[in-house]
């Protein structure tokens, strides 16, 4: 999820950046970095680039969720998020040093950095929990309540004006997830409030994601988000350690390996298409999740399930495009 630096070029990329950051549910990763400006004419074939650069993020995060979901059923849920982190580590380290060299990996801002770190790992964590009870779409779908409850923080957190507009795509989110939910039909339990539970979690990473915009380049950071995580779930592993097969083993070396892949093909996409253009196409993952599901589990959504999931999606596409708008000055607070 920035870059510093006092031209204007570089506040308008930090400000589409920021604007992405708050709008758009790029779960349990960092948020673009270098998105080119918006009033900037980007070639066609960048568009293209970065959008299928995107897309291909969107295709492996969904699949490492569906992995570990599989993993769940034979392995302690904690021992999976400590390899999603671990390898994740494992595969970033070289190319970080390679890069920013051994004395970048201490942060400028230790204090936020870990809190934001812990914010992530905690989102993750709860998220991993809700995919060992729930169907992966129905889970994926309650954490998007994410950009709907930022939207809500905003003028409590950044000062921020939210307009009508934006109040009224938050309220219509919301009774897409009682759709999904649906009261009384037993739908409501601890997979449901695990995931509705990370996506609250990850909206404050997603404000701390903003106060921290431009303190270290956005490599660097998903750097130290997989640092924290990757410790804490190390001390942890003792504790729930179970020996796993040899076949679950790569799966679970797989999962860093996808993470860092798709979190590294995310931000590589804004280097080729402003955010404007790529915020929308975030919710791609939903697809790939309901295609996984039914592929790995036979489940597809019903169709109030459905109807709940567009509505939750159209509410988070909305949202997004008048952040972006009010970014660029167009009705602010709209």
């Amino acid at each position: 999820m920035p870059a510093p630096g006092p031209s204007a070029h570089a506040v308008d990329v930090e400000r589409l950046t920021e604007a992405t950051a708050t709008a758009t549910p790029f779960r349990l990763t960092d948020p673009p970095p270098t998105a080119p400006p918006g009033s900037r004419v980007v070639p066609a074939t960048n568009l293209a680039l970065g959008t299928g650069l995107m897309v291909a993020s969107m295709v492996l995060l969904p699949i490492m969720d569906g992995l570990a979901k599989g993993l769940s059923e034979r392995l302690p849920v904690p021992m999976i998020i400590w390899a999603r982190y671990f390898f994740h580590l494992l595969c970033l380290l070289p190319l970080l040093l390679v890069r920013f060299g051994p004395r970048a990996l201490v942060p400028r801002q230790l204090g936020l950095q870990l809190v934001r770190g812990s914010l992530l790992l905690a989102g993750t964590a709860l998220f991993f929990f809700a995919l060992a009870m729930l169907p992966q779409a129905t889970a994926l779908a309650l954490f998007f309540v994410s950009p709907l409850v930022v939207t809500m923080l905003a003028p409590l957190l950044l000062g921020e004006r939210v307009g009508p507009w934006r109040v009224i795509a938050v309220l219509v989110g919301f009774l897409g997830i009682v759709l999904i939910l649906r009261p009384g039909s037993g739908a409501l339990g601890w997979g449901a409030a695990l995931a509705l539970a990370a996506g609250v979690v990850h909206a404050f990473y997603m404000v701390f994601t903003r106060r921290l915009a431009g303190s270290a380049p956005p490599l660097l950071t998903l750097g130290y988000t997989a640092v924290v995580g990757a410790i804490v779930m190390t001390l942890v592993l003792p504790l729930v350690w179970q020996r796993p097969a040899p076949a679950d083993l790569a799966v679970l070396a797989l999962l860093g390996v996808l993470a860092a892949s798709g979190h590294f093909l995310l931000i590589k996409a804004f280097d080729y298409a402003p955010a404007t253009w790529l915020a929308p196409v975030g919710y791609f993952e939903m697809l790939t999740a309901v295609s996984y599901g039914y592929l790995a589990y036979g489940f597809v959504p019903d169709a109030l399930g459905w109807l709940g999931i567009v509505i939750v999606v159209g509410a988070g596409v909305a949202i997004s495009l008048k952040e972006q708008r009010a970014m660029r000055g167009l009705r602010p607070g709209n």
